[in-house]
């Protein structure tokens, strides 16, 4: 139980910190072989590539669950605790219709370049698999946003604990002062 609870809690973090640490490493060692050396890297390129794409569909992922998406929280600003949950639940099914769409296209589109057997000029990997960034991060998208639903409902009935961050919100948690300076006015 303790395994699942850290990969909830991490998941994405992990798989995040790998690609990005790959892309600097590829691209700092490309930089050095091309203006040191002399000679550059056929496949460092195409691999920071594909660990960029890898990246950013995870990072939807991730932005989903630390609810740090830019959104438009004039309406939000307007509304109580209730209301806000509402919007939220809202915007959180058509985000995960939108998921749902990517994953079941995207899902085929991966299929299909399985069975081409189209690979990368470089690298040789099956183009299935970089393109299976798509429908996979929109997947882990679409649980992180049935998480959330999940949350925000039981809150509406009374059950737990959702809070809606807006932006100004998220910022004076990530500056502390900001809150003291503004009270003090």
């Amino acid at each position: 139980m303790k395994v699942v609870r850290w990969l909830d809690h991490h998941f994405e973090e992990m798989f995040l910190l790998v690609f990005s640490s790959v892309m600097v490493v590829v691209i700092a060692l490309q930089v050095f072989m091309r203006y040191v050396i002399g000679s550059s890297l056929p496949w460092s390129e195409e691999l920071a590539r594909y660990c960029f794409i890898w990246l950013v569909y995870l990072g939807i992922s991730y932005g989903v669950k630390k609810q740090r998406h830019i959104k438009v929280d004039v309406v939000l600003l307007f509304l109580k605790d209730k209301g806000q949950i509402m919007v939220n639940i809202f915007a959180n099914l058509l985000f995960l219709v939108f998921a749902f769409y990517v994953i079941f296209y995207g899902g085929r589109i991966v299929s299909q370049l399985l069975q081409w057997g189209q690979s990368s000029p470089a690298l040789h990997v099956p183009m299935g698999w970089v393109y299976a960034a798509t429908p996979i991060g929109m997947g882990l998208t679409a649980i992180r946003i049935i998480q959330q639903l999940v949350k925000q409902i039981m809150t509406i009935l009374g059950r737990a604990e959702f809070e809606v961050k807006t932006e100004q919100d998220l910022i004076f948690e990530a500056n502390p002062e900001q809150v003291d300076q503004k009270t003090k006015r």
